[in-house]
């Protein structure tokens, strides 16, 4: 292997998404450095970290039937039975909503919990409250999903956060998807919420770290599975 090779390896990819606010980071610091050698530096620093926020490695993601993944990077911030967003039309029967906090310093491209259709695109304006708070699942701007196949109908909710101010979806109403795909991107801190099956028990504990399109969330053909028992090590 070349050191080309190697070097380009190592490098992580960078979703387009980015490009922009690469690009206006990179102009800003080439310009206040004209001026001032310090901001230069400064302005690199963020340059990099602009860099580093919109980041899309790419994840090794499980298939087996049932498996519901997670469709983002963060940390589990809450889980319980609650009723959906009316805007996803999932009834008003209690679901298993598991919520997954992203923090500035995740990687926030979005991927999708299982194979399936989606069925339904739902955009709904609201407040920038702090993501990790219960009520943020209710008040704030979000964009919820759909995704059916033979066995389960799940929605998957994107929800801005106190800095994200902007939720981009990259699928629409009656595309196929497959586990693990690509679906959106949230833009510097937000939120996920999945709901999942009434009688689903989710195979992760409280502040755990989530990969998205690797880590399990739960397995709808295991309801039996009990309740994690999980410690900090």
């Amino acid at each position: 292997m070349s050191l080309a090779d190697s070097i380009s390896k190592a490098l992580v990819p960078i979703h387009k998404e980015g490009y922009p606010f690469i690009a206006i980071a990179a102009v800003t610091t080439i310009i206040l450095g004209w001026f001032w050698s310090v901001l230069f530096w400064i302005g690199l620093f963020l340059t990099g970290w602009v860099c580093y926020f919109f980041r899309d490695p790419p994840r090794v993601t499980p298939v087996k039937d049932g498996l519901i993944v997670s469709p983002a990077d963060g940390t589990i911030c809450q889980m319980g039975s609650v009723v959906p967003p009316r805007e996803l039309d999932l009834g008003d029967q209690p679901m298993m909503r598991v919520g997954i906090f992203l923090s500035v310093f995740n990687c926030h491209v979005n991927r999708a919990p299982m194979t399936g259709r989606v069925t339904r695109v739902a955009y709904k304006a609201g407040k920038f409250v702090n993501a990790e708070l219960d009520k943020a699942s209710e008040d704030n701007e979000r964009n919820g999903l759909i995704i059916e196949n033979d066995n389960a109908r799940i929605g998957v909710v994107q929800i801005a956060g106190l800095v994200a101010r902007r939720i981009v979806c990259f699928v629409k109403e009656g595309e196929n998807i497959s586990v693990g795909d690509r679906f959106g991107l949230i833009r510097f801190g937000s939120r996920l919420d999945v709901y999942l099956p009434h009688g689903t028990k989710p195979q992760v504990a409280l502040g755990q770290t989530m990969i998205a399109g690797e880590s399990v969330l739960a397995n709808l053909k295991d309801q039996e599975a009990g309740d994690l028992v999980a410690r900090v090590s």
